[in-house]
């Protein structure tokens, strides 16, 4: 009855009466040779790892989430960030402990979207572990546009020195690692980190859900 009130349908393929079905899941694993370096046009000057293309079931996924409430989707995404955080440890790129900050995003964008979902997927993915804690500690200024359809040194104009600290606490003896969504030209991921070392935090990298 449920079904015939409000459809289910899987948020990366559409596939009926599923929230997520098994091929989206496949889709969107992390394989042991995961996350990839990404290479973004603007260098934050700390490596960018993707956990994949923001293509398929992966890009549908993040839409829905974003733009359409599917709060369902974190746990999945929340599954694949903790395996790529794991590998990154794993590999020696990342030190324990270890504080997740979630890139900023627009105050206009998180109210309309319930929260911030880079924050629930964060927090979902590491609220096991001890020694992660995911620390909200960016925000965007007013006024920063959406960066959709805009260019490379738009983007760049349009967040150079709008993002600022709002954690005064950040622990500095310990690696941080910004966490985002999508990286495309690279423009927040650069200011982040700029903000994140000029407070004295030690940025050891970028971790995206995809890459575009």
């Amino acid at each position: 009855m449920l079904d015939l009130i409000l459809p289910l349908e899987c948020g990366g393929c559409g596939a009926p009466s599923t929230r997520w079905c098994e091929t989206c899941s496949a889709a969107i694993q992390v394989a042991q040779d995961e996350p990839h370096l990404a290479t973004p046009r603007l260098d934050p000057g700390v490596p960018v790892f993707s956990l994949g293309r923001y293509a398929g079931s992966r890009r549908q996924a993040i839409v829905a989430l974003k733009e359409h409430g599917r709060t369902d989707l974190v746990a999945p995404f929340a599954h694949v960030l903790a395996t790529g955080i794991h590998h990154l440890h794993n590999w020696g790129l990342l030190d324990l402990p270890l504080t997740i900050v979630p890139a900023p995003t627009r105050r206009q964008a998180a109210r309309r979207r319930g929260g911030d979902p880079v924050a629930r997927v964060a927090t979902a993915a590491v609220a096991a572990h001890p020694d992660i804690v995911v620390v909200s500690a960016l925000r965007m200024k007013a006024l920063v546009r959406d960066s959709v359809g805009l260019s490379t040194s738009a983007r760049e104009r349009n967040i150079a020195g709008r993002v600022l600290m709002t954690a005064k606490d950040l622990p500095c003896d310990r690696d941080v690692l910004v966490v985002d969504d999508i990286i495309t030209t690279g423009s927040t991921a650069r200011e982040s980190v700029r903000v994140l070392q000029t407070a004295g935090a030690r940025v050891a990298g970028v971790l995206t859900l995809a890459a575009a």
